[in-house]
């Protein structure tokens, strides 16, 4: 039998503020679901919802915890009644849709994945979010596929990096925008094809040169706003444009006869909303297609810096001053 205490350090603002207000406070260990096991976390990944939940302005979906974090690793210490007892022991890392800022957290046990020996745990953390995120947009939503060339924003962020490396293991040429020349350099030297500077260069002139006037496939967008206009003249005929966040702003003016002449597709998605059986099916479908490449280690996150739990302000205030390459990852197990 594994030791469970019945409380837990974990970081739950009583009310939104600025980074001071995640402080460590205790908990009660959370119990599982039927469906659910619980995961003495290792680590814990830290992602921009987190940074807008703890300012208020992204709430969490129902019935999730107040406790912010959205994707861990850690060991499986006890199952709910519906999952088999045999995986207790098992090191995973899960998507969930709040609760990894914490000692211990519950999971979906169809959103969790094995953790091979060629990650570590901290490694593991950094990957659910994005893979889930890039997958199910770059892929699915936008069906992005061997021989295209794809535009992603923001190609140093988690998203980002997680893009360069998911479109090098299955041929796409990718194209990446970064806020400066260090940024853009770093992008390159993670594999982007190419780089735009977007306050130095106008990233649709630059698109349309490399891509001699013909445009890209698909265009990842998390900023939203004036981009999608602008986004959408970096679209070849029959493009794809997939939104999934709106940094920017939450409206644009598109032209509507420009996406029937061009037969252009936008669409969009959020992730953590969406319930358990999809959510399970989309880690059903990493594990076919992408968790092999991790396996054997062809897929790693890129880590741009860790902090234990106490520091967990010190990753927010690094997360919103946009300086970070790859993902931030709370360390927890101490």
């Amino acid at each position: 039998m594994i030791n469970i205490p019945k409380l837990m350090r974990a970081i739950d603002p009583e009310a939104p503020g600025g980074p001071d207000v995640l402080r460590i406070v205790e908990r009660p260990v959370p119990a599982p679901g039927p469906e659910e096991v619980l995961i003495r976390v290792a680590a814990a990944g830290v992602n921009r919802p987190e940074v807008m939940q703890r300012k208020g302005l992204y709430p969490p979906p129902p019935g999730a915890p107040s406790i912010l974090g959205m994707e861990i690793s850690g060991t499986i210490v006890a199952v709910g009644d519906d999952v088999m007892k045999e995986i207790i022991g098992q090191p995973v890392c899960a998507l969930i849709s709040g609760g990894a800022y914490a000692d211990y957290a519950v999971a979906p046990w169809g959103q969790c994945l094995p953790v091979p020996e060629a990650l570590s745990m901290i490694e593991a953390a950094a990957m659910p979010e994005t893979l889930f995120t890039v997958w199910t947009n770059l892929f699915e939503r936008g069906y992005a596929s061997e021989g295209d060339t794809v535009l992603v924003h923001g190609g140093t962020s988690g998203i980002g990096t997680m893009a360069i490396a998911l479109a090098n293991l299955f041929g796409l040429t990718i194209i990446v925008t970064a806020g400066s020349d260090e940024k853009c350099a770093a992008a390159r030297a993670l594999g982007a094809d190419h780089a735009i500077n977007y306050k130095s260069q106008d990233f649709v002139a630059e698109v349309k040169a490399i891509t001699g006037g013909k445009g890209c496939a698909v265009v990842l967008d998390m900023v939203g706003g004036d981009y999608l206009p602008r986004n959408m003249q970096c679209l070849a005929d029959d493009g794809r444009h997939v939104s999934i966040a709106v940094q920017g702003g939450l409206t644009a003016t598109i032209p509507i006869f420009e996406i029937m002449r061009r037969r252009l597709t936008l669409t969009g998605s959020t992730l953590r909303p969406r319930d358990t059986a999809f959510k399970t099916l989309v880690a059903d479908e990493l594990a076919r297609t992408v968790w092999p490449h991790v396996a054997a280690g062809r897929l790693k996150p890129v880590i741009d810096r860790t902090f234990p739990l106490a520091e967990a302000p010190a990753a927010h205030e690094r997360m919103e001053a946009g300086d970070h390459v790859g993902k931030i990852v709370l360390v927890i197990e101490e």
